[in-house]
């Protein structure tokens, strides 16, 4: 009888991983009604979770189909910028003076070297003119020289990807990017005559506004709040139209203006003036002499700042920015697109991942045509948890129920604090990636790509957390 009894216990305990895989190869109740009541095909979603202790794979289905992540793929850009370059690793812009400074004159010239900082806003920006100013200068009596040669960027069409060509997400990278090249419009209702007042974030005297809007009674709705605005082909005229409603104290709206090294020239001048400083001078695009020594160098933010800029806020032209710099720094100068995405290929294989199962494009998934498994997703967040750096990478990260993109998007107060993932969106594409931990404690590694037609409008959202409110119980 014991005998038995032992063979018996052999036989369910060879037959427990068999049970436990055809597990992990189901989807979970919740989850096939999350679809159901949304009419989406199963096969338009694709999942794969690993507990990270054991490895042990927990769901897989549909894992080695590959998808468009969106901008899950700047996880991918960020974690290998991380790893090559390092957590402390800071982008440099040069001051360099063509001329004496005499009396608080420069007498010459003044010329910025950019080296691809990604975050170089008003703020920072200001705060470089500064040290300027704390050099000893006050009167520059030359023009601004600008040198962006670091990169080397081709031709930019920022209407290709979705003929949105003044939107903050389609600016296109460049070695001496200043505050994403966007001006914040401010919108106020007058009520007294019907009209808009409006004011510009940075001001930026080479920017004409043609303002034609008009108040009128109603709340604060509608697509753009009722605004219309168009750009000349020089973008240097900026024209609002159409009908703002009443009930909007204030509205705020982001475009992109000028060209990149107009836009730096007319930023440096409102800065300097406003300073106190005294600056009159056009701009030219030049490539500084090698022998030339700066007179100031300015640090970025380290990288570990950046990134987390980069994921929880979904920064478009910041990834592409590490992007070329990767490819700069690893390769050759100047950094192309070409030479970041074969640094990335390259560190992928290195650490065991298939190149072929990735397309990073331009590295910040804004993209119709990048591509991804959500089974290599996972080996990759796996590098990310086994990596000196893993708690600079998690925690750049949104926290679900606490900032970033994840700050609204998982509801579910049993979510709350649990995630910390990179989000995508694009027409038709919705992804989530990244670490989750149960309420039993345990962590996973975490991927949900699901492409079909409306998927982002809700929908898939409602599927990415039947998802995790099943593993949270787990």
């Amino acid at each position: 009888m014991m005998r038995i009894l032992s063979y018996l216990s052999c036989v369910i305990l060879a037959a427990a991983p068999l049970v436990s895989a055809n597990a992990a190869d189901e989807l979970p109740a919740e989850v096939r009604r999350a679809l159901a009541h949304r009419n989406l095909p199963s096969d338009s979603l694709s999942i794969y979770i690993e507990e990270l202790a054991s490895g042990n794979t927990v769901l897989a289905w549909r894992e080695d189909v590959a998808k468009n992540p969106a901008s899950v793929m700047k996880m991918v850009t960020t974690l290998a910028a991380l790893e090559l370059l390092g957590p402390s690793w800071r982008w440099q812009t040069e001051v360099h003076f063509n001329g004496d400074v005499t009396d608080g004159e420069l007498n010459g010239d003044i010329l910025l070297k950019g080296y691809g900082d990604p975050f170089m806003v008003t703020e920072r920006f200001w705060q470089l003119l500064r040290q300027v100013r704390y050099s000893g200068v006050d009167k520059i009596s030359g023009d601004l020289l600008l040198d962006d040669s670091y990169f080397d960027v081709g031709v930019h069409d920022p209407a290709a990807f979705d003929r949105a060509p003044l939107r903050a997400y389609n600016v296109g990278p460049n070695a001496l990017l200043t505050n994403f090249k966007v001006v914040r419009y401010l919108f106020k209702p007058d009520l007294a005559n019907g009209k808009v007042e409006f004011n510009m974030d940075p001001a930026l005297d080479e920017l004409k506004v043609v303002n034609r809007l008009r108040s009128t009674p109603g709340s604060c709705r509608g697509y753009q709040r009722g605004i219309t605005i168009t750009m000349n082909e020089a973008l240097d005229e900026v024209t609002f139209s159409g009908r703002f409603p009443q009930g909007c104290e204030i509205y705020g709206m982001d475009r992109t203006a000028l060209s990149h090294n107009e836009f730096t020239h007319a930023l440096f001048k409102s800065l300097w003036q406003e300073s106190g400083g005294e600056f009159d001078g056009d701009w030219q695009n030049v490539v500084v002499d090698e022998e030339s020594e700066p007179v100031l160098v300015f640090n970025s933010m380290p990288l570990t700042e950046v990134i987390a800029r980069v994921n929880k806020h979904s920064n478009n032209v910041m990834a592409r920015q590490i992007l070329f710099t990767l490819g700069a720094e690893l390769r050759a100068v100047p950094g192309t697109e070409e030479a970041g995405r074969d640094v990335i290929m390259q560190w992928l294989s290195e650490n065991g991942v298939a190149p072929s199962t990735v397309e990073i494009k331009n590295g910040a998934g804004l993209s119709r045509d990048v591509r991804i498994n959500a089974k290599t997703l996972v080996e990759i967040l796996n590098i990310g948890y086994r990596s000196p750096y893993m708690a600079e990478f998690m925690s750049s990260l949104s926290l679900s129920g606490h900032d970033g993109t994840l700050r609204r998007r998982l509801k579910s107060p049993q979510l709350n604090g649990r995630a910390h993932m990179k989000t995508g969106s694009l027409d038709d594409v919705t992804a989530v990636a990244g670490y989750f931990q149960s309420d039993s404690g345990m962590r996973y590694a975490v991927s949900i790509l699901q492409n079909y037609r409306d998927v982002h409008r809700g929908p898939g959202d409602e599927v990415q957390a039947a998802v995790l409110d099943w593993l949270n119980r787990q």
